[in-house]
């Protein structure tokens, strides 16, 4: 929780004044931090959550080896990633422990209890016989 405290005070969130830190702990102990970028091009924009977890797989997690994910706002809300982080995050975890934290207050839940029917499986087409 204190890396995803740190490096929301890097965030750059002036369209929602709504800065998040997010840390990711891998099976094997590493840490990587991560913050939300707003852009003008709202789209263009990334979540705490995701851009944590570029940072990790830049260093090399792979399916499988997300152990924690710490969520940390300065305000009084907890709140959980959003819906296209969940699915980004699941990728690399289901039984992830997710901690949510704001000021004075902290909730430990479960990747799989936050996001219960996740996607995870791309359709393949069927082979054409030949």
């Amino acid at each position: 929780m204190a890396a995803a405290r740190r490096v929301r005070s890097r965030a750059h969130a002036p369209y929602s004044g709504f800065p998040v830190g997010a840390a990711l702990r891998t099976r094997s102990g590493q840490m990587f931090a991560g913050c939300n970028v707003e852009n003008a091009s709202l789209g263009a924009g990334i979540c705490a959550e995701r851009s944590a977890v570029l940072q990790a797989v830049a260093h090399g997690m792979r399916p499988g080896d997300l152990e924690a994910v710490a969520v940390y706002t300065g305000d009084q809300r907890l709140t959980p990633p959003c819906g296209m982080c969940l699915q980004v995050l699941v990728e690399f975890g289901r039984e992830v422990e997710v901690v949510l934290a704001a000021p004075g207050k902290r909730r430990c839940t479960r990747l799989a209890d936050l996001y219960p029917e996740p996607f995870t499986e791309f359709p393949r087409p069927a082979r054409r016989r030949t």
